[in-house]
């Protein structure tokens, strides 16, 4: 329609030029005729003619700027749509913003909440292990025979000696070492010991053991009989703290006796935690 517009304008001026021309020059041959045949040709005629054409072309303006109209107001019917549309996405983009930001805030939180309970599984699962661990540590117990098998005799020697009990009966918790015979307190607390001692007999040497914390003798067993098997026993409870070594010690020029009936023995467990 705007194509239509811009050919008018120059038509509708090509038309008015060209009726005064069209005026002059019928009238040039209005006076070539009336001077050759005598018949003489009105200029309102000639302008009648121009102004048909003209009222022509105005027109057929008139209808082009009608369509143009309607086309504009159907552009601006399409532009208002369109701007509600973009109004509409507008909103909707707003609020999938704000959702967006809300769920944004939520993972955040569920992060943090997440993170809280992984440290708090952390430290359960620590104060689990630790009550675990003291749970195995406060099961501790022991029971061990003089020799890992057979008969024999132990002594005398000329030095006293450490008794290494080496046939294991019961060792709860690993804190009695059967290669050093030494009873080593994983944890502080009271712990009852006892000891028995087996003797073959013999006019000359005793048998003898003594109980030692560290390096104090707690107490001892002394059996002198010059014939036939004797036994003898003894026992204490202790505190001990961490670390604290109990075990047994021969006498020099002593001597002591293990059957498989395991008569020489050395047990001792925990009795309550400090």
């Amino acid at each position: 329609m705007r194509i239509k517009m811009i050919l008018f304008v120059p038509l509708l001026l090509l038309v008015c030029s060209v009726c005064p021309a069209q005026l002059q020059e019928d009238s040039n041959n209005s006076r070539q005729s009336e001077a050759q045949v005598g018949e003489p040709q009105g200029r309102s005629e000639i302008q009648q003619i121009c102004n048909l054409e003209i009222n022509a072309v105005l027109r057929e303006m008139t209808a082009s700027l009608a369509g143009l109209k309607v086309e504009v107001q159907h552009l601006q019917r399409d532009n208002e749509g369109k701007i509600k549309e973009l109004e509409s996405l507008n909103q909707r983009y707003q609020a999938q913003e704000s959702q967006i930001k809300v769920l944004r805030e939520q993972n955040q939180a569920q992060v943090a909440e997440l993170v809280t309970v992984k440290a708090n599984a952390t430290i359960t699962e620590n104060h689990v292990e630790a009550l675990k661990t003291e749970r195995e540590v406060k099961r501790l117990a022991f029971s061990a025979s003089l020799l890992a098998s057979g008969s024999a005799n132990i002594g005398p020697f000329n030095t006293h000696i450490i008794l290494v009990f080496r046939h294991i009966v019961t060792n709860i918790g690993n804190a009695y070492n059967p290669n050093t015979g030494m009873f080593t307190a994983p944890v502080k607390g009271v712990y009852h010991f006892e000891f028995h001692t087996y003797g073959p007999g013999n006019p000359e040497k005793p048998t003898t053991a003594a109980l030692f914390k560290n390096e104090q003798q707690i107490l001892a067993t002394y059996e002198f009989q010059t014939t036939d098997g004797h036994t003898a026993s003894n026992s204490c409870t202790l505190l001990l703290h961490v670390g604290d070594v109990i075990f047994l010690r021969m006498w020099a020029n002593s001597i002591i006796r293990d059957t498989p009936s395991h008569h020489t023995t050395f047990s001792g467990h925990l009795l309550f935690t400090m």
